[in-house]
This record gives structure tokens, C-alpha cells and sequence, in this order.
């Protein structure tokens, strides 16, 4: 593949990175997520439990720098992986970007699958801070954390399709909300209306996830995309759960609280 475009430009630690390792470490030790998730749950329950009895710790600064770092890696893995898949796009087509395994072992992009995936064991610690912060955790964090890491983890290993576009828009997402995160940790004032298209985003992102999946199913059915009904049905259910619990959340934080104030006056 020609990667003549200055953006897929490959960086020496891309170069060197051997994803038929990391594919078979994940072959391996996928299972090792629901481990991870188990542990995550018995901290949200046990953490709360706990922080019940004493006064909530402020964390304010190492807040900032967690929300920083997860930004960083975040936007930097979105210009990557956007990159990479406007390129297949333009040059090969929407089938190629979706059912094609290059994603996987690409020059460019396999660095930022595998790193994408193993994100998802340390981004559980968002809630570290919900819970010592004694902040409201409501059902979509919790549930969102663990239902990606066991999804991600248990995909990698089969290399299926969609895998690119899946990661891509959640790298994107991410980077606004993580940046979104930090500006507030921070103490800046942020738009309650860009609070509102991050919302509106993760809403589109879980559209695009049906149709994706919608795409696989349909080209699988004429050999074309490495995937199994198993794993698209999981894939299915989890996006569709994520659309109805994001559509819930943004009535209630935006429009419901709107209305709410509206009577008040």
C-alpha cells in the first residue's frame, strides 16, 4: 500500500510494532476482561459502601492530569486512525473500509488498534474518582466501561470487520469528551452546549454502530467480511442499549432539567 499521503506518514514506534504478537497475546488472555470488569465492580459497590462513612477526597489536580492524558491519547489516536480510514476510503471504497482486515496489521493503524483496546482495562479508573469524589454514578458509566472492554477484547482476537470504523468514532468521541473533562476539572466555564454535542455525538456514534453492523451482516452474507453472527448480534445489542441509555441521559440532563427550570420561572 502506497503511503505517499504526508498524514499516514508512519512513526518509528508504528514501525515497530508487531500486531501478530499482539493479536495472539489477545487470542490468549481475552478473557482475562471479565477478571478486570469483576474487580471493577466489587471496587464501585465496595468503594461507595466505604466512602459512605467518611468525608469525599477533592482529587481536583490528579483529576485534571487524568483527563489531560486520556484527551491527548484520544485526539492523537482519532488524527491516526481518521486518517488511515479516510485513505482506505478515498482509494478503496466504503466495503474495503469496512469488511477489509488492514485496520488490524495497516502500518499506520494497527498500533492504535491494539492500543485502543488495552485502553479500556485503565479507563475504568474514570470512576475511581466518581466514587472517592462521592460524585453521582449513574447506570450508562458503569455499564458503558465494562460492556466495552469485554466487547473490544473479545473482537480483537478475531480481527472482525467494522473494527475500524468502531474505533475510529469512539477515539474521536473520546477526544472531545476527555478534553471536555479537563477544561472542567480545570475550573474553566465550559458551554453548556458543547456538553450537549458530545452527547449528541456518542447518539450518532451508536446509529453508526447498527449501521456498520447492519453492513457486516449484509456483506457477510456474500463472503465478503470476516465476521460471525455471534459477534454481531453481542455488537448489535450493546449498540442499541448505548442509543436508548444516551437518548435517556440526554433527556434528563438537558431537555428535562430545561423544562424543569422553565416552570420555576
Amino acid at each position: 500500500m502506497n503511503m505517499s499521503v504526508l498524514t499516514l506518514q508512519e512513526y518509528e514506534f508504528e514501525k515497530q510494532f508487531n500486531e501478530n504478537e499482539a493479536i495472539q497475546w489477545m487470542q490468549e488472555n481475552w478473557k482475562k476482561s471479565f477478571l478486570f470488569s469483576a474487580l471493577y465492580a466489587a471496587f464501585i459497590f465496595g468503594g461507595r459502601y466505604l466512602m459512605n462513612k467518611r468525608a469525599k477526597f477533592e482529587l481536583r489536580k490528579p483529576l485534571v492530569l487524568w483527563s489531560l492524558s486520556l484527551a491527548a491519547f484520544s485526539i492523537f489516536g482519532a488524527l491516526r486512525t481518521g486518517a488511515y480510514m479516510v485513505y482506505i476510503l478515498m482509494t478503496k471504497g466504503l466495503k474495503p473500509s469496512v469488511c477489509d482486515q488492514s485496520f488490524y496489521n495497516g502500518p499506520v493503524s494497527k498500533f492504535w488498534a491494539y492500543a485502543f483496546v488495552l485502553s479500556k482495562a485503565p479507563e475504568l479508573g474514570d470512576t475511581i474518582f466518581i466514587v472517592l469524589r462521592k460524585q453521582k454514578l449513574i447506570f450508562l458509566h458503569w455499564y458503558h466501561h465494562i460492556t466495552v472492554l469485554l466487547y473490544s477484547w473479545y473482537s480483537y482476537k478475531d480481527m472482525v470487520a467494522g473494527g475500524g470504523w468502531f474505533m475510529t468514532m469512539n477515539y474521536g468521541v473520546h477526544a472531545m469528551m476527555y478534553s471536555y473533562y479537563a477544561l472542567r476539572a480545570a475550573g474553566f466555564r465550559v458551554s453548556r452546549k458543547f456538553a450537549m454535542f458530545i452527547t449528541l455525538s456518542q447518539i450518532s456514534q451508536m446509529l453508526m454502530g447498527c449501521v456498520v453492523n447492519y453492513l457486516v451482516f449484509s456483506w457477510m452474507q456474500q463472503g465478503q467480511c470476516p465476521s460471525h453472527v455471534q459477534n454481531i448480534i453481542w455488537s448489535s445489542l450493546m449498540y442499541l442499549s448505548y442509543f436508548v441509555l444516551f437518548c435517556h441521559f440526554f433527556f434528563e440532563a438537558y431537555i428535562g432539567k430545561t423544562r424543569k427550570a422553565a416552570k420555576v420561572d
